[in-house]
């Protein structure tokens, strides 16, 4: 059979048609994702043992880009208040960036189906608890995510690996040392993978430190009559 409906892939081969991507901003991640980047139009769990290991700074190049198009990102019922200088920092518009507040499950459920109708929707970034996320919930989620304009993400404890769920994307998100983070995908239109990815997580702009040309010293002063507190100052630009 030389073609394939969209809906269907070949279990050796990494099911590319009829999926709708945006770039990762990580090539090595592009490469194992079907489409070539993050669905459009379908879940993706992200799954880790905790929260702060640097899965919104995976994110980083997505949302800089959907903000910068002025379409707006939410951040549903995140667990800590996101840092806005932080974000800022790595070049995302704020101004394009909505934290919902959910406190139970009906209000979460509600706020993401509402959330993926909108015609403003660039990304969705969901945090859902394991005790009050049935099933149920989640199949709904998927079904609304089908007819949104970009990326959903939901982000999900460590337990939830071992359970089904309707999303068609699942990674397991791990930290590592040196501003590192490993990425197993778990559940994807493809082959399994064997071997995580492992990436460098993105800086901040305002953490570069970047040279300074040394300033030109006085005609007639002697070399010896700097101080050393002055020639330390000369070396970094903050």
């Amino acid at each position: 059979m030389s073609t394939l409906p969209a809906t269907v892939w070949r279990a050796s081969q990494l099911g590319h048609a009829g999926i709708a991507a945006r770039s990762s901003g990580f090539p090595a991640i592009d490469a194992e994702l079907p489409g070539a980047g993050w669905p459009v139009g379908m879940l993706t769990e992200l799954i880790g043992r905790e929260s702060g290991i640097g899965e919104l700074r995976l994110l980083v190049p997505l949302l800089r880009q959907v903000t910068r198009e002025r379409r707006f990102v939410v951040l549903l019922a995140p667990p800590h208040l996101p840092y806005a200088p932080a974000l800022a920092s790595h070049g995302i518009d704020l101004d394009y960036l909505l934290v919902v507040q959910a406190p139970n499950a009906a209000d979460r459920l509600w706020a993401v189906e509402q959330t993926l109708k909108s015609a403003a929707f660039g990304a969705l970034l969901a945090w859902l608890p394991q005790q009050r996320t049935r099933p149920e919930h989640l199949r709904r989620m998927q079904s609304a995510a089908q007819t949104a304009g970009g990326p959903a993400f939901l982000f999900r404890p460590l337990a939830a690996q071992f359970e089904a769920s309707p999303a068609p994307l699942r990674l397991l998100l791990l930290p590592r040392p040196h501003q590192q983070l490993s990425v197993q995908i778990l559940k994807r239109r493809g082959p399994v993978m064997v071997d995580p990815v492992l990436i460098d997580l993105p800086q901040p702009v305002s953490a570069i430190r970047l040279r300074a040309r040394p300033p030109a010293a006085p005609a007639l002063q002697p070399v010896h009559a700097r101080t050393g507190h002055d020639a330390s100052r000369a070396g970094t630009l903050n």
